[in-house]
């Protein structure tokens, strides 16, 4: 049955799911934002009001059309409501256990054809896929935080993911005015994360060894290699804890101690999980 998608679900409020549900909503959808908790939901409009007053202020959009793009929102705590959704995104914890939890719920609660979505920017599509009865209809649609900002987002297939949910996710990412990336295996870390966390790991042991400072290597990635942001910056940025539990991730899957973290990022995590300051991020470390 074909499903024009008009309404978009999305599971899970934090940073990436808020975005999500700010940039559809933005486009002309209405959205379905659920979480466990309301505390959660109302940090997420908030959020996204944050968001929008600051293109309001840089007159990239009206008062009036922050306030028809929070109207289209709607919040509940009830993953049944994503029985009206006509697409569900996932955006929950990088847990695995957690996130088939969620899928084998949706997979339940969803109409026929609707297809289910997930943001994790790591974590084997085909392995989620499998806690549902209609895998083919499951695939990756990885955004970049902000979601609202950054143009990327990688449609991953998994094993079982037909060519027809590939390509109705690409269509809905242009919708949303972003450029998809088709990856064609389910391969860890798929193709930025891929690429990235191998220069995250060299640049974190060019710090343990004393060649340079954390300040003098982002000079030297942002100068020499044209990034946007050096490699500390960045982890600082999305939180020390998530590269760490992808590094993690990808040292099991790949069987490569290449990809084991770090020490020092080790100690910054471990650090920040006590609550001390220097598990805020490599530019507490001295």
């Amino acid at each position: 049955m074909e499903v024009q998608i008009q309404t978009i679900g999305v599971v899970g409020a934090g940073s990436m799911g808020s975005g999500i549900a700010n940039l559809a909503a933005m486009n002309g959808f209405t959205v379905i934002l659920c979480d466990i908790e309301d505390s959660y939901l109302e940090n997420a409009i908030k959020r996204i009001g944050n968001f929008m007053d600051k293109s309001v202020a840089r007159g990239k959009m009206t008062e009036n059309q922050k306030q028809e793009t929070l109207g289209r929102i709607q919040t509940t705590t009830g993953l049944e409501d994503m029985k009206d959704a006509d697409v569900v995104i996932e955006a929950v914890l990088e847990d695995l256990h957690l996130k088939k939890q969620v899928f084998s719920k949706l997979d339940q609660i969803v109409n026929e054809g609707v297809i289910l979505a997930t943001n994790t920017s790591s974590i084997s599509i085909t392995e989620i896929a499998a806690a549902t009865q209609h895998p083919e209809r499951v695939a990756g649609m990885h955004f970049f935080n902000p979601a609202q900002l950054m143009k990327l987002v990688e449609v991953v297939r998994g094993y079982q993911t037909s060519d027809e949910t590939v390509e109705k996710l690409k269509a809905l990412s242009k919708q949303l005015t972003k450029e998809p990336v088709e990856v064609k295996k389910d391969t860890p870390g798929f193709i930025v994360n891929r690429i990235m966390i191998p220069q995250f790991i060299e640049a974190i042991k060019l710090l343990e060894e004393g060649v340079a400072s954390a300040e003098d290597i982002d000079k030297a990635v942002t100068l020499g290699l044209n990034y946007p942001m050096g490699p500390f910056t960045l982890q600082d940025f999305a939180g020390v804890d998530i590269g760490y539990h992808v590094m993690e991730y990808f040292k099991e899957e790949f069987n490569d101690d290449h990809f084991a973290p770090p020490l020092l990022l080790k100690q910054l995590v471990r650090a920040g999980r006590h609550g001390k300051k220097t598990g805020a991020g490599f530019y507490d470390y001295k």
